[in-house]
């Protein structure tokens, strides 16, 4: 059972949720959508080859060569993510977690499945507190043994292959496995990343990175080209092949307790942290944008949520007429700052703390926050909003911009949109058994209560998930029928850049591609961070002339993924050209 948060919410919700056959109750809880919403969700037949969009090319032919095998999605999901933590070990990995949206096009049912980390039962409120009780200086965190959860990834792809695989769990490892006792070439983006890590001094600190990474002299990182073998991760993924908890247990729980138990900062995980572990299903959070349906992740990620948010306040704005252009991204940021606004407040783990989803999600509650944005000036002063009556301390949490997305649709028409990550880049810095360790739990504040005294909805607690703000998003057009998936890497900035897709393919009229290569424009706690090189200055300039603080990026590291059905049943794929990867199909 899911505990009060849901529970008290559920109640609201009821009646519109048993109406609607994409979000049935499940085992765990009642799915909550945006409120006065009759949700246009049916059954889509496939009329395509498969399609898998990954950050990776090496992924997504492992992932392609499972849907040629008679995989489903969740079978190629398997594959692409296992692959991804060899090639792509920055970004994600089975050492760490993620959330998964898999619309089950045969049953009209859209899922959320929940793979985010949880802390050890020991760890205190004050784990990213110094001597003094100050917060931590945010890298001594990240590189620490208790930033690690425990490792989720790998047990809610289990849970889903036993609902949706067709080919057995151990043929989706082959891939990965042959290219890491065979080896392959690092990458531009890996090279460049480790070579930025090693200037840290800390991901050579460990014997198992560092022997991985750099040469013998313990210094000098690997460079691009060269051809990196990785026989204890195909080890690991022959023990996952016959045990899909093999991560969980002794051996190689063993050595992730002992890799994150190192100094400094060591942490609490222990056995029965690990025992204790589960992956969650439940429906999707669902609600709607002018014709269209979205399903995305239910708390502790606030993707979701933010993501419709931002979309709910611009449902009273013709962003259609407005377009790519100084009004369009002026009514985009202030959007933007609202929602973050919420989120920050108000969204956690709602196994623990509860969350307001409905009432953020009101559209009258949404109306009212978009009337307080003006196409003349820059919001000044921004606060959250009044939704619930809820007391939530203003939160603390860092930002970091790690992660990976990608998607896959199968022949049969089984969608899969799948954010996943270990969290900082390359995690906690640290090895175990040829894969990188999260430090996932760096995602909580570093501090329990503001500065008023006012506890923080994120603060950490045994057991308790991160928030996130991971959105891997499925969209359904106004005939009910499958229309699109996006998501995207890039810590707290995936909420914006996940509505810009959105907004370019149902207001702009753009195509996947085109989309992804709209500017990123991420507005935040009082400043507007955007692309310099893909916006046109003019834009830029009429920005600040409105009063925005503009910080100017020379690029985002964003990582959308994108594959949408076109009106014949054939699939168009978008990948970001900010990342390595490709959208290809069968």
């Amino acid at each position: 059972m899911k505990t009060l948060s849901k529970a008290v919410l559920s109640s609201f919700v009821l009646t519109v949720v048993l109406s609607v056959g994409a979000c049935k109750k499940s085992d765990q809880t009642i799915s909550i959508p945006a409120p006065d919403t009759a949700l246009n969700i049916k059954q889509t037949k496939a009329l395509a080859p498969g399609m898998v969009a990954a950050a990776n090319p090496h992924a997504v032919d492992a992932g392609l060569e499972v849907l040629r095998a008679g995989g489903s999605a969740v079978d190629a999901a398997i594959a692409v993510q296992t692959v991804l933590s060899l090639v792509e070990p920055q970004s994600s990995g089975i050492g760490g977690g993620a959330f998964m949206i898999v619309y089950d096009n045969k049953a009209g049912d859209v899922w959320f499945y929940n793979g985010r980390e949880t802390a050890p039962a020991s760890v205190t409120p004050e784990m990213f507190l110094d001597e003094d009780g100050k917060p931590l200086r945010y890298f001594d965190g990240i590189a620490s043994g208790r930033s690690t959860g425990v490792p989720g990834v790998m047990v809610m792809l289990s849970k889903a292959h036993n609902d949706y695989g067709k080919t057995p769990w151990a043929d989706s490892f082959e891939p990965a496995i042959k290219l890491a006792d065979e080896g392959f070439a690092i990458s531009p983006r890996m090279g460049g990343l480790i070579k930025m890590a090693a200037s840290y001094g800390v991901l050579n600190r460990q014997e198992a990175a560092r022997e991985y990474f750099f040469k013998e002299d313990g210094k000098t990182p690997h460079e691009i080209g060269f051809v990196r073998d990785n026989k204890p991760y195909a080890e690991t993924l022959r023990a996952l092949q016959k045990n899909p908890r093999a991560l969980l247990e002794p051996p190689i729980a063993n050595a992730i307790i002992a890799a994150t138990h190192e100094e400094p900062l060591p942490g609490f995980m222990t056995l029965d942290d690990m025992a204790n572990y589960q992956a969650q299903k439940e429906p999707a959070l669902c609600g709607t944008y002018r014709s269209y349906t979205l399903c995305g992740a239910q708390p502790p990620s606030s993707g979701g949520i933010a993501v419709l948010s931002i979309l709910g306040q611009l449902e009273n704005f013709d962003m259609t007429a407005l377009g790519n252009s100084l009004q369009g991204w002026q009514a985009f940021a202030e959007s933007s700052f609202l929602a973050y606004a919420d989120r920050d407040q108000y969204v956690a783990d709602d196994d623990f703390v509860a969350v307001p989803v409905k009432e953020m999600l009101d559209k009258d509650y949404l109306k009212s926050r978009a009337a307080l944005i003006t196409m003349d000036k820059a919001m000044t002063d921004v606060k959250a909003g009044d939704p619930a009556g809820f007391i939530r301390g203003q939160d603390a949490t860092p930002d970091s911009p790690g992660t990976s997305h990608f998607t896959i649709i199968d022949k049969s028409g089984l969608t899969v949109s799948m954010t996943t990550t270990v969290e900082s880049v390359f995690g906690s810095q640290r090895m175990a058994g040829g894969f990188m360790l999260n430090n996932q739990l760096t995602d909580f504040s570093f501090k329990t209560h503001d500065d008023t005294g006012v506890p923080i909805a994120n603060a950490p607690a045994p057991g308790k998930r991160p928030r996130s703000s991971m959105a891997p998003m499925i969209a359904f057009g106004p005939d009910g029928q499958l229309a699109f998936t996006t998501g995207s890497p890039g810590g707290s900035s995936i909420i914006a850049y996940t509505a810009k897709s959105i907004i370019g393919m149902v207001d702009w009229g753009l195509s996947p591609q085109e989309a992804i290569a709209l500017p990123n424009v991420i507005a935040r706690n009082g400043s507007i961070r955007l692309e310099e090189n893909r916006l046109d200055p003019d834009i830029i300039s009429g920005l600040e002339g409105l009063g925005h603080k503009v910080i100017r990026s020379k690029g985002e590291i964003s990582g959308l993924h994108i594959i949408r059905r076109n009106p014949d049943g054939s699939y168009t794929g978008g990948a970001d050209p900010r990342r390595e990867g490709l959208a290809k199909s069968e």
